[in-house]
């Protein structure tokens, strides 16, 4: 079963998420808006599919990354998100969420074994 199947987004908390998407904007180009950047692209095995990688800053205490401490989350993006969760279960990976499904696909919150947050991502026909 493929698991992983590309960048889902990077995100990151920092003081002042407004003035950071400034920063990156003038200094690096980022077309940023409230939300960050959403990057598109052509897969490669089949360039009439489209998909997209994030890139958005947070402020620092959002708890969006809970119960993660640590100051960034990585999403990826997966096929299949509930078979790749039953065999997480199995092997013991801690599950923070249930799967919660969106107008652009299935989402899921787990921990590596150093407690990194890692957002999970089966994104919907793109």
């Amino acid at each position: 079963m493929k698991k992983v199947t590309g960048l889902g987004g990077v995100f990151f908390k920092c003081d002042n998420p407004q003035a950071m998407n400034e920063w990156y904007a003038k200094n690096l180009g980022l077309p940023t808006g409230e939300y960050g950047v959403t990057f598109e692209w052509r897969q490669d095995d089949d360039p009439s599919k489209k998909g997209s990688t994030a890139w958005c800053t947070f402020p620092k205490d959002t708890k969006y990354f809970n119960p993660s401490a640590k100051p960034f989350m990585i999403n990826y993006r997966v096929e299949n998100l509930v078979a790749l969760v039953d065999e997480l279960k199995k092997d013991n990976v801690t599950i923070i969420d249930e799967i919660a499904e969106y107008d652009y696909g299935k989402f899921i919150h787990v921990l590596d074994p150093e407690g990194n947050i890692i957002e999970l991502w089966e994104p919907k026909d793109e």
